[in-house]
């Protein structure tokens, strides 16, 4: 089920836009300012196996302490795949320019039909979809994958990689949870070459899991003795 979270400071609006993106079947979290909505960002972050913690922002610029401007560039500075739309009575060319500057990726002016917001909706959600592929970040659980730059992050702390390293966690981290067997982490992981030894790849996740090991972080590489590893925090983790 598709993820959206909804901020905007007019209540009845927030949460009547939620109770019609649920009825169309979309799973919704509201926040009513920048700070609740980066708490909810940040928690969602650390349970969810995904690229990213929601699949769609919805955004008021004007709110309360953090504007939704501000949001939008925070949340870019760590996420640049997740769709922004903007929803806003700011309508001057500049301001829009401004908006899709700061990383939005559409932007409705106040008032709206809510016909034109559910299509727009639909629009970026499948857009997203379609280019899954593409993203240039990978989020399990507080780590993340820089792929354009090949280094990872977690909690906001750069970890510079091999590019052994990259290529084995780009692997884990593109298919969380499932069994990957040593042949197939050969066949990606070493494509073109000579299959190395078990213990070289056991070696080489050893110093994975110590580049990425960090208090209070959950463990993610977990060995399936005998057949290979599976990547994710376990339930005991969440």
């Amino acid at each position: 089920m598709m993820r959206i979270l909804v901020v905007d400071d007019e209540v009845e609006l927030a949460d009547s836009l939620a109770q019609q993106l649920a009825r169309e079947g979309y799973r919704v979290n509201v926040a009513y300012d920048g700070g609740q909505a980066w708490q909810l960002l940040q928690s969602s972050t650390q349970t969810r196996t995904t690229a990213a913690p929601y699949d769609l922002l919805i955004l008021d610029w004007m709110l309360p302490g953090s504007s939704g401007l501000s949001l939008c560039r925070q949340v870019r500075q760590v996420d640049r795949s997740t769709p922004i739309l903007f929803l806003t009575a700011k309508d001057t060319l500049d301001d829009r320019v401004e908006g899709l500057d700061a990383g939005a990726d559409d932007y409705l002016v106040k008032p709206f039909e809510l016909r034109e917001l559910l299509a727009r909706v639909r629009a970026l959600l499948r857009r997203a979809t379609n280019s899954g592929e593409g993203i240039p970040r990978l989020q399990i659980a507080d780590l993340q994958l820089d792929r354009e730059n090949q280094v990872a992050y977690r909690q906001g702390r750069m970890i510079n990689l091999s590019q052994k390293e990259f290529r084995l966690l780009e692997y884990f981290m593109s298919h969380p949870g499932q069994l990957l067997t040593h042949d197939q982490i050969y066949e990606q992981v070493w494509a073109g070459e000579d299959p190395p030894s078990s213990n070289v790849l056991a070696a080489q996740v050893r110093l994975l899991r110590r580049r990425l090991r960090l208090s209070g972080s959950p463990e993610l590489i977990h060995a399936v003795y005998g057949k290979g590893y599976r990547f994710g925090p376990t339930a005991e983790s969440q």
